[in-house]
């Protein structure tokens, strides 16, 4: 039974984030549903296990203290890029701006960084996310490999993804091209 729909011939209901959003006002969607948004389909998020949460938990404070008043670090939040199109990065350094995100999720030109961190998800962030994200204008997505101890950064968003994917190892040093006074290491980013 296993790809029993996966046929293009047959047709599909996209929702869209106002529906999205009404089905958790409904209680049909919970909190602790693990479900994103991606391309009008709600797709099921991994699990979070004990390297990818002990990882978030290492970056966040480093990322607090360098963006200091040039960003917002929002963890685990969603970004909406469209219309049928609402991921929840790991990461998500965005514009400052007064009253912050308390009206409307941030979308596309309010994100200076996103950032996944991969083990399970790594070919799910190489091919949905990085295609999302670059057709939707994100300016830098970085793709932390946890199974590699690695960080890949794509830079130069495209319709089909990114212009430039470069992986750069622990020794690396690297700063958001939005924020070039920010550094980090990636072997302080993979503990």
């Amino acid at each position: 039974m296993e790809g029993l729909l996966n046929h293009p011939w047959i047709s599909r209901r996209k929702i869209d984030v106002v529906e999205y959003h009404r089905m958790g006002a409904a209680g049909i969607l919970h909190e602790d549903d693990r479900v994103e948004l991606i391309e009008g389909e709600l797709i099921a998020m991994a699990p979070i296990g004990d390297h990818h949460a002990g990882t978030s938990m290492t970056l966040t404070t480093p990322l607090v203290r360098a963006v200091g008043d040039d960003a917002i670090v929002s963890v685990g939040n969603p970004v909406r890029l469209d219309s049928y199109n609402e991921p929840q990065p790991d990461f998500a350094l965005l514009r400052p701006r007064p009253g912050g995100y308390t009206r409307r999720h941030p979308g596309p030109t309010d994100v200076l960084l996103l950032i996944e961190l991969s083990d399970g998800t790594l070919r799910f962030d190489r091919t949905v996310k990085l295609a999302l994200y670059g057709a939707h204008g994100i300016r830098e997505f970085w793709i932390v490999n946890l199974g590699q101890g690695v960080v890949e950064v794509c830079r130069g968003p495209r319709p089909d993804g990114y212009a430039s994917v470069e992986t750069f190892g622990p020794d690396a040093v690297l700063a958001p091209e939005a924020l070039p006074g920010l550094t980090l290491r990636v072997a302080d980013i993979l503990p």
